[in-house]
């Protein structure tokens, strides 16, 4: 991946900021995670002009933007909560997974991780599966 412009790091730095204050997260306690999440969604809007999930594997990135779901805050933060990049956590640093599926490869790592703040985020946990 290339290196990300200042342009798009200094967007992608506010717009985490912002995502974790509104969604009732926090940012990795590691400064190294997350700066490499942001690294990668920098140097994706660079190359698409979308803030795509630097954490998975695409055969094709360009019909990954079309489909939306793994935009930056993707489907599943918007839904349960979790994000898989470990961008956005508890301050302890763990993924909330409360609210994924029993099912999920999330839960069946961490195990049922609360939320210390389940008035905030998820503006799309109608979406969510019933266990």
């Amino acid at each position: 991946m290339d290196k990300p412009s200042e342009k798009s790091l200094e967007k992608i730095r506010k717009f985490v900021a912002s995502c974790a204050t509104k969604g009732g997260t926090s940012m990795h306690p590691n400064p190294a995670v997350t700066e490499a999440v942001i690294q990668g969604l920098a140097a994706h809007v660079d190359a698409f002009g979308k803030p795509l999930c630097p954490c998975n594997f695409y055969t094709d990135k360009n019909a990954e933007v079309k489909l939306r779901r793994w935009i930056c805050a993707c489907d599943e933060m918007q839904i349960y909560k979790y994000c898989h990049c470990l961008l956005f956590v508890r301050e302890d640093g763990l993924p909330i997974t409360e609210y994924l599926p029993e099912d999920h490869e999330g839960k069946k790592t961490y195990g049922t991780v609360t939320d210390p703040t389940p008035e905030r985020g998820r503006p799309l946990r109608h979406l969510a599966k019933k266990s």
